[in-house]
């Protein structure tokens, strides 16, 4: 009897033990696991990618932590991940969303950061995607017109290079290029050679040259800048002079000097004229005398 009952003890045990571990194995295995040591870190996608409640955490290939909820949130993606509170976190933290394999399986990859500020867990961050062979994929599809529209561009062009290329008289053309300017290099290099000591005597000469006038210049250098006053100076003068000339113009113009009254008073003019005209009548009637019988002159002498 007391060995039917310490067999029965056991074997409750034993359940209760197996029951236990495999709660605990299940618990983990869903992360299910209560604990105080988790925080939560929001964080915001506009791509997850496949990417599903559970899935892993980590940092440098290390598993910190799961993947908590994903929500839906006026088109953006909601995040929250659970992660171990012992992990030190700064302000310039990144949340990679990356592929795992193959079949496409995703992780959340964290980069702790190394700013002096730790990171605000009140805060929703910016997660990034790293796009995977399916995303390229479907890029790539997006992208098939303009590839397509690209290649028939390319048909094109390469067929218009093929005609220009196979165009005898293009061909010809070119190759007569070529064989003018083959001629012309070896003129040239011909003439180079010819002329080698010229061209060395021009350049020697250029350099005595430039050297007698450095030290022409700096051996005069005091008559030039005096010279260069003098000249200063004229010009100064010759300004005088031609705002007193505009100023006499514009007198005269105005009428304000005895040349500008000659020139533009209508009335010294009209007197002028009219003394002009007496005169003209005085010598016509002494003209006239003269081819006479002289000139009649009528005085009383006291």
């Amino acid at each position: 009897m007391v060995n039917e009952r310490k067999t029965e003890i056991k074997v409750g045990l034993t359940t209760i033990i197996s029951l236990a571990v495999f709660i605990w194995i299940m618990a983990w295995a869903k992360n299910f696991l209560v604990t105080t040591n988790d925080v939560v870190i929001t964080i915001y996608f506009e791509n997850v990618s496949g990417l599903e409640v559970d899935d892993d955490v980590t940092v440098r290939g290390l598993r910190i932590g799961f993947v908590k909820d994903i929500s839906l949130d006026r088109n953006i993606i909601i995040v929250k991940i659970s992660v171990n509170s012992n992990l030190d976190l700064r302000k310039d933290a990144e949340f990679w969303l990356v592929t795992v394999d193959l079949m496409g399986d995703k992780k959340i990859e964290i980069y702790p950061g190394n700013s002096n500020d730790k990171l605000d867990l009140s805060l929703i961050h910016t997660g990034r995607f790293q796009p995977d062979l399916s995303a390229m994929m479907e890029t790539i599809g997006a992208m098939k017109d303009d590839l397509f529209s690209i290649v028939d561009d390319i048909k094109i062009s390469l067929r218009a290079i093929n005609g220009y290329l196979t165009d005898e008289k293009i061909k010809t053309d070119f190759k007569t290029t070529l064989s003018n300017l083959h001629s012309l290099t070896a003129k040239l290099d011909v003439m180079l050679t010819e002329n080698k000591e010229n061209i060395a005597k021009i350049t020697e000469n250029t350099s005595v040259l430039s050297e007698e006038a450095r030290t022409f210049f700096d051996q005069n250098k005091e008559n030039l800048s005096s010279s260069i006053a003098n000249l200063n100076s004229v010009l100064a003068k010759s300004d005088s002079l031609v705002d007193k000339f505009n100023y006499f113009a514009n007198e005269t113009k105005k009428g304000k000097n005895n040349l500008g009254k000659i020139l533009y008073d209508d009335s010294l003019m009209i007197s002028l004229s009219e003394s002009m005209a007496r005169l003209k009548d005085i010598s016509k009637i002494l003209l006239e005398q003269l081819q006479k019988d002289g000139v009649k002159v009528d005085a009383s002498i006291w």
